[in-house]
């Protein structure tokens, strides 16, 4: 399998790019978050790789990041989702932006992305729970952990937005159990 392509951006057509690797040229698709920190043409570049091996094509996704190339390779293993849905949805949300949906259970997030409907983005976010928020679990920039989940899905649950949540939940003390994190955001939110 190719894991890494190094070469000569020889062309740049979205999403598509023209790599020249000592003589070959690969094809790779990359998701537009990837497209725009390209050099110039005929600069080098660097690309981690992931090859699909189909009955009738072999095709590149490249990335710019690891991260990236790790949410692509959990999206395309979800049922529905295939290469071309798992590039949009890394076009129109950052890795940090799909987590924090992903961790806040926010399906009104991912279908704003072309191609992602209801029904899809809920299975995005039933799959991806646990692993993808986890994994890069920062909300608003704090470690997120389950006592946090907890109380921040009670707030919203309770009727309040998850701006007002998160706010309420920057009061909190980190290490505060679930039922005392509740009511300290609760007073944060009276008082507001």
């Amino acid at each position: 399998m190719i894991g890494r392509l190094s070469g000569t951006l020889l062309e740049k057509n979205p999403p598509q790019l023209l790599i020249d690797c000592n003589g070959v040229g690969y094809e790779v698709d990359v998701p537009m978050s990837t497209f725009y920190n390209l050099p110039a043409m005929g600069e080098k570049v660097v690309l981690l790789t992931h090859m699909a091996v189909r009955e009738d094509a072999h095709l590149l996704y490249g990335f710019g990041s690891v991260e990236e190339r790790n949410v692509f390779k959990q999206l395309i293993k979800i049922s529905g989702v295939g290469a071309r849905t798992a590039l949009s949805i890394l076009s129109g949300m950052s890795v940090g932006d799909l987590s924090q949906a992903i961790t806040l259970q926010e399906a009104g997030r991912l279908t704003k992305i072309p191609g992602i409907g209801k029904k899809t983005a809920e299975r995005l976010l039933l799959e991806l729970k646990g692993k993808l928020g986890a994994d890069l679990g920062a909300v608003g920039g704090a470690p997120h952990s389950d006592a946090t989940s907890d109380i921040l899905n009670a707030l919203v649950a309770l009727g309040y937005s998850d701006k007002e949540a998160m706010l309420a939940l920057k009061q909190v003390p980190a290490g505060a159990g679930v039922s005392e994190g509740i009511k300290l955001a609760l007073k944060a939110l009276s008082k507001a």
